[in-house]
């Protein structure tokens, strides 16, 4: 039953890595850039989540749904302020951008919420208990959230007029914008939505782990852009798989050979997969064209 127990646990982990690869995959999947600011993102969602539960003390719910918006906000300007200059630049010069970007995100939280670790208040407690099995309640209601995000997201990529905009972004943006398509929107549309899911994530996170400090994104961020990497970066079900998975191993190492080695384990197999499948798990090998 202890088996259960950390299954259990590591999906419920590997579903909070799975809702912010999502935002990574997406923007990577359609701007073909890797947004490493996407974890700084997190950092500022837990915090206005925590100063509109514990400050305000507005309900859980407008606080998510505030922090949610916050995030959408501030992806879009982090994508018209730093990388819509840079579209047509090489990625080195994105890549650094976004780094530039994640410190100052990070140095600013600093700045106006110092380095003290503040405690996120419980939105959620107990426990589901049946015999020797117990899981917490926030632990099955963030596995229900990503099985609901993942569900909503995959139709609204399939059936609605902007998710099919950005799946022809996604193939070619030279072609799409002949067919009408507006391609700056749609690429600001996907960092508004990839931050957002940053919010949520970040609500689940520190409910699981109640702290909220300046550099709470910056491991998880690596994890998820990992699990991303794991699953099938551009992939959307890659990155929900490759989350999943993330969180289970990590969860078993830790619990069964040693939690100061965890994170190695977790990129050990990481490099295997890779070595094996370069595109990653449902990762699609793209032909070069000449």
């Amino acid at each position: 039953m202890l088996f259960v127990n950390y299954l259990i646990s590591g999906i419920g982990l590997g579903s909070v890595y799975a809702i912010i690869a999502l935002g990574y995959t997406m923007v990577y999947g359609i701007a073909k850039m890797l947004n490493f600011a996407h974890g700084d993102v997190i950092m500022i969602g837990g915090y206005v989540a925590f100063f509109a539960i514990s400050q305000f003390h507005l309900p859980v719910i407008v606080s998510v749904l505030l922090s949610i918006v916050v995030c959408a906000f501030l992806g879009v300007l982090i994508e018209r302020l730093a990388y819509k200059p840079l579209r047509q630049a090489g990625s080195l010069s994105v890549l650094i951008t976004a780094i530039g970007v994640s410190y100052f995100l990070q140095n600013g939280a600093q700045l106006l919420f110092t380095s003290n670790t503040k405690v996120f208040p419980s939105i959620l407690t107990g426990s589901l208990s049946i015999g020797s099995f117990s899981v917490s309640y926030i632990t099955l209601v963030t596995i229900a959230v990503c099985l609901l995000i993942m569900g909503v997201l995959t139709l609204f990529i399939s059936k609605t007029k902007t998710g099919m905009a950005m799946r022809a972004c996604s193939e070619d943006k030279d072609a799409a914008r002949l067919m009408g398509i507006d391609v700056n929107k749609t690429i600001s549309i996907t960092f508004a939505i990839g931050s957002g899911l940053a919010a949520v994530a970040a609500v689940l996170l520190c409910s699981t782990y109640p702290q909220v400090y300046p550099t709470l994104g910056s491991l998880p961020g690596i994890k998820a852009f990992t699990a991303a990497v794991f699953g099938g970066i551009g992939s959307v079900p890659g990155a929900f798989l490759g989350g999943i998975l993330l969180g289970v191993i990590e969860t078993f190492s830790k619990a069964y050979i040693s939690t100061q080695l965890s994170d190695a384990i977790v990129f050990a197999v990481l490099i295997i997969v890779l070595l094996i499948r370069p595109s990653g798990l449902l990762g699609k090998k793209v032909s070069e064209k000449v």
